[in-house]
């Protein structure tokens, strides 16, 4: 049996191709990737690497030949950058690989998402699958990966084509490109500041836990031919207070305190105006700070797994402790 991981050399990709060497069915791995020659450390035994840039027309699909079941991991992520190329990157990439998937008769397309899908600057407590779309395109990469989760689950045949969106909230662990390191770079500079009251709690999921729940959902769906077009929230069943976890994240790593902080008015109000000068000035990389961004650090956002739990038989593998434990040894290497 063939498998698809798109963004398979990625964090959480590769992370999930990892965990599906244990199935035993699997005889080969397809990692799908922009880069035209893959990091050889990431290739191992029954992992091919195929270079595609799916947001392109008219491409080849000849590696979804006998492949069973996609994993669409691959997306572009961050707050700076024009809704073009977010659009491009998770839209168009994903309608183009769903249709591929189609033309060759994929069984199941397991998609990772996001619950930025659905923050509407409010806080979000104990959320569940019931919650709006978001309204408004203030983050051109949660609202166009709204557009292709809900293109994705529409998309869902039961006995046919079964699709699910698997929806992890700031994934972090060992080998992470973005999130806490970004944090800590920024707090060494002493560019950090605590948004609004410093009180509001947060899901933050371990890798590990991500490609566990990649595989319940490729393990149930396999079960049950008529489970799918769902999305399912994905946590560690353990929101923390944000602020206070990081100060204890920099303990750790010997680093002082964060004690300085902005109102989410001023933060908000600061995002706006950076977002003009960069989308005037056409500047590259993210901007330091964003609505979006304000929102989400200052609101509360945590979320129910009750539903993975009980259709895809998720839960989590590593608590906040162990997983602490695990990635703090590589934060210090950094």
């Amino acid at each position: 049996m063939k498998v698809v991981i798109t963004g398979g050399l990625g964090f959480v990709g590769h992370q999930i191709a990892q965990s599906l060497r244990k199935e035993t069915e699997i005889n080969e791995i397809i990692a799908v990737g922009r880069n035209i020659h893959p990091p050889p450390s990431k290739i191992f035994d029954g992992l091919r690497y195929v270079p595609c840039d799916l947001s392109k027309d008219n491409l080849n699909y000849s590696w979804l030949k006998d492949v069973d079941t996609v994993f669409h991991v691959a997306a572009k992520a961050g707050v700076g950058g024009s809704y073009k190329e977010y659009f491009h990157a998770n839209f168009v990439a994903t309608k183009n690989l769903m249709e591929g998937c189609k033309s060759y008769g994929i069984q199941r397309f397991i998609y990772t998402s996001t619950p930025s899908v659905v923050f509407n600057n409010q806080n979000i407590r104990n959320g569940n699958e019931s919650l709006p779309y978001l309204k408004a395109p203030i983050s051109p990469y949660a609202f166009t990966k709204a557009k292709a989760e809900q293109l994705v689950l529409k998309s869902h045949r039961p006995r046919k084509l079964q699709t699910l969106a698997i929806r992890p909230h700031l994934v972090w662990g060992k080998g992470d490109p973005h999130l806490l390191p970004k944090v800590i770079t920024r707090h060494r500079q002493k560019r950090l500041r605590i948004i609004g009251v410093g009180k509001n709690k947060m899901d933050l999921t371990h890798v590990s836990n991500v490609a566990h729940a990649h595989i319940c959902a490729y393990r149930s769906l396999k079960k049950n031919p008529s489970l799918g077009g769902k999305p399912y929230f994905i946590g560690q069943n353990e929101p923390v207070e944000l602020w206070p976890w990081l100060n204890d994240l920099f303990k750790g790593l010997k680093m002082s305190s964060l004690n300085k902080s902005i109102s989410f008015r001023n933060a908000y109000i600061l995002g706006w105006f950076l977002e003009k000068i960069w989308g005037v000035s056409r500047l590259t990389g993210d901007p330091p700070m964003t609505r979006f961004v304000a929102s989400q650090l200052a609101h509360d956002h945590w979320f129910s797994n009750s539903s993975a739990k009980k259709e895809l038989n998720y839960e989590p593998v590593i608590n906040m402790k162990d997983a602490m434990e695990d990635t703090l040894p590589w934060l210090k290497s950094l």
